[in-house]
């Protein structure tokens, strides 16, 4: 994918809720019928109940999970040199090396890769002293022969393979190649006739005869019957002497063992120091399967491009996810109190007092006048209502009522049954352990030295809440250490009767929330906040202020 078609994630925040998923998927939407791009939604948590509720009746599939933002090798520029295979012969290897101005081809066998070979492996092989018969030890291929030599084979097979012997040139009296030719070598002749009828007689396995030299008739017919077979080049003596060894297998000479490779997914970060402490000048890039993709170098580091990321629904470092400092932040599209996020440009940044961010989507898509299909308008519907508990949160306004209003006569719904449905399969506790119940909608926040997290489960049943009540409080203070915070806070939210129960762990967490909603704590683990159901406008300020003057 070329750079200009580089994918943007949009993204909410971590332990995602409802308006977060809602918002990527809305906005990918708004943003795929108004500019050219490849836009994702995405998201860095896993999906709630009550978020899988939503996207099941609206017949959308889960966002594509992103655990980390950071650059990765698939980011950067490869090149997509393809793999050869070990047959291949020296002279072949380098003149793929040559053409494509590198040093390195990897070798693969059914697309994975199995070994490497340098430019610094083939000179060393030229400039090395062979044996004689380091040809049949490589186990070299005929075709390969031939095809060095720029030859033809006149007898045999071009498959075969030379196992045994060694070469030699053919020089001196048919006696004194009698003395020195063994059963099957590869013998290097010139154009005499007696020389070829010796070395066939020798039980050679193959003459090579040089200069473009005739080969008699009676010379091919011997050689036929005795097994021998008969290369002609156009090359002289001294030529084919030095370039047949050029005709050897590459994995003869190719490395196998402790390879220096990267894997699609690899962070550049933690790859920049085994590149800075290895000589190599290429080193080779597989997918999780351990199939060949391609080569990169330290100049393609230079170029890597950043992850593009929009991130919805938040504007906090620490809700972020992981690695968005090292991203490209494009646009913050979020309802949320000003966070930590800092960025190296200027980005579009909308951000709105209302009580959902899919509720400043939808003004998006009135002011771009796009159309909202049916099924974009129930995902949006349904995040409207989870921020604003069927819009009875303090955070509503009247724009979230008006847009949730227009939604649901697009997406044909009622809101009041949506919301019966949604919370009840949100609080439905089947088989969740207690991390899961309080990761479902569950944020972190720094305040000063203090690190705060605030979970929240909603429901519509008085009954449910002491039971959530009596599954999450022997657990909590186990959950806080988990989580390395200061305070924990998990608010059990009744809609119907708007009001919390907040159960609460930490140190001070008790003083906080008795001195800032003037409340008294009978159980020293819960208080009971009437009129308090939302976790942005009511307990976050509440317990921020509190700290501070504390």
């Amino acid at each position: 994918m070329c750079a200009m078609n580089k994918p943007i994630y949009i993204i909410g925040h971590k332990n995602p809720d409802t308006d977060s998923i809602a918002a990527a998927i809305s906005y990918e939407y708004l943003k795929s019928q108004v500019e050219n791009g490849v836009y994702i939604a995405s998201r860095c948590g896993n999906i709630s109940s009550e978020t899988q509720y939503v996207l099941d009746r609206f017949e959308f599939q889960a966002p594509r999970f992103i655990g980390d933002v950071r650059t990765q090798v698939r980011d950067m520029e490869m090149r997509r040199i393809r793999g050869v295979p070990e047959s291949m012969s020296l002279k072949d290897a380098w003149t793929i090396m040559k053409e494509n101005k590198v040093v390195t081809l990897c070798i693969t066998e059914d697309k994975l890769l199995k070994a490497l070979i340098t430019t610094g492996d083939i000179m060393e092989s030229y400039m090395g002293s062979y044996e004689a018969n380091t040809l049949s030890d490589a186990k070299t291929k005929y075709r390969s022969i031939v095809e060095t030599l720029d030859g033809e084979m006149l007898v045999g097979n071009p498959e075969d393979v030379q196992t045994e012997g060694k070469v030699m040139i053919g020089a001196g009296t048919p006696d004194a190649m009698e003395e020195r030719i063994k059963p099957h070598d590869i013998v290097i002749l010139g154009d005499r006739y007696e020389s070829h009828l010796c070395a066939i007689e020798m039980d050679a396995d193959c003459i090579i005869v040089c200069a473009a030299a005739k080969v008699t008739e009676s010379i091919k017919k011997l050689a036929k019957e005795k097994g021998c077979r008969v290369i002609t080049t156009p090359h002289d003596t001294f030529t084919v002497a030095r370039l047949i060894y050029q005709s050897m297998p590459i994995r003869y000479f190719m490395k196998s063992s402790d390879l220096v490779t990267f894997h699609m997914d690899d962070y550049i970060e933690d790859i920049l120091p085994i590149m800075a402490s290895t000589r190599h000048r290429y080193f080779p890039v597989v997918d999780a399967a351990g199939r060949y993709k391609g080569m990169v170098s330290r100049r393609n580091f230079l170029g890597a491009s950043k992850k593009k990321v929009i991130l919805v629904d938040h504007n906090e470092k620490s809700q972020a996810v992981n690695g968005v400092e090292s991203a490209d932040l494009l646009e913050i599209i979020d309802h949320h109190r000003l966070g930590t996020i800092n960025t190296s440009k200027p980005v579009y940044f909308r951000n709105q007092p209302v009580g959902c961010t899919c509720t400043i989507i939808y003004q998006m898509f009135m002011d771009e006048e796009i159309d909202i299909p049916k099924d974009i308008a129930g995902l949006m519907l349904s995040a409207i209502i989870s921020d604003t508990l069927l819009f009875r949160s303090p955070t509503c306004t009247a724009v979230d009522r008006a847009a949730g209003k227009r939604l649901a006569e697009i997406a044909e719904v009622d809101p009041e049954e949506l919301a019966t449905e949604m919370f009840k399969a949100g609080s439905n506790l089947g088989s969740k352990t207690p991390v899961d119940i309080l990761h479902q909608d569950y944020k972190r926040f720094n305040m000063g030295d203090h690190s705060v997290s605030i979970g929240q489960i909603s429901t519509m049943d008085s009954n449910e809440v002491e039971h959530i009540k009596s599954v999450m409080l022997p657990e909590l203070d186990a959950l806080r250490e988990r989580d390395q915070v200061d305070m924990l806070f998990f608010m059990i939210t009744n809609i119907l009767k708007e009001s919390s129960v907040v159960l609460f762990s930490g140190k001070t967490a008790e003083l906080v929330l008795e001195a800032g909603f003037s409340v008294t704590s009978k159980d020293h683990q819960s208080v009971e906040l009437p009129g308090v159901v939302s976790r942005k406008k009511q307990m976050l300020p509440t317990i921020s202020n509190t700290i501070q003057i504390g």
